[in-house]
């Protein structure tokens, strides 16, 4: 009897032995589903902000690109303009000293004129 007893215990011992790992094993299944649903999901938020990241650089480059274009195209109005204006001094230069010109020639016209014109009254006289 006592060892009907003693095998009882054990096929019980050994029923709640089985059923702790089965548990165990559920446990450790259920752990992981959890932990890999957990990782997605965190690597979604991760995945999106890396191509999030790589869209800004992308856009940054390109604004680089277009900022050093137009300092550049910038840089190239400011010389023509500057250009232009020193042109535009040479011509006031040049139309003061054709009036200049002009202005002594008509002095010396003058000039020639009131003497030619001294000539003649005294070569009358």
């Amino acid at each position: 009897m006592l060892s009907r007893l003693l095998k009882e215990h054990q096929a019980k011992q050994n029923e709640r032995k089985e059923l702790q790992e089965r548990r165990r094993r559920e446990a450790i299944a259920a752990a992981t589903c959890l932990t890999e649903a957990l990782v997605d999901h965190l690597n979604v938020g991760v995945a999106q902000a890396y191509v999030n990241q790589r869209k800004l650089d992308h856009e940054v480059k390109t604004l680089q690109v277009q900022a050093s274009q137009f300092s550049k195209q910038t840089a190239q109005w400011i010389s023509m303009v500057e250009g232009f204006n020193q042109a535009l001094k040479e011509i006031g230069d040049v139309e003061n000293w054709a009036r200049s010109i002009e202005m002594d020639m008509r002095t010396i016209a003058t000039a020639l004129e009131y003497v030619h014109k001294g000539q003649l009254q005294s070569a009358c006289s």
